[in-house]
């Protein structure tokens, strides 16, 4: 079940987690993507004004962001030795 809706202070924090948690990835491709996403993501999201629907999104933000800093970890440990062409 949903909890209450979040505050506008509790979004902009998982806002900042998240673009936090995509510089982690040491790959250029992945960190703009999910850089990109995110973004996109709070984009489509900002027009939302019941309290449920907002409670659900704010909870699948969380579980993103709890498997993107799985996925930073996992990324970093098999992150090649070569830097993209985009990194130099």
């Amino acid at each position: 079940m949903a909890s209450a809706a979040p505050s506008r202070s509790q979004i902009l924090s998982l806002f900042r987690s998240l673009l936090r948690t995509s510089h982690q990835f040491p790959d250029y491709n992945i960190r703009e993507y999910t850089k990109r996403r995110t973004i996109d993501s709070f984009r489509t999201n900002k027009t939302l004004s019941e309290p449920s629907l907002i409670s659900a999104v704010f909870d699948e933000g969380q579980s993103q962001l709890q498997v993107a800093k799985r996925q930073a970890v996992v990324y970093s440990l098999y992150a090649p030795k070569i830097k993209s062409i985009m990194d130099v």
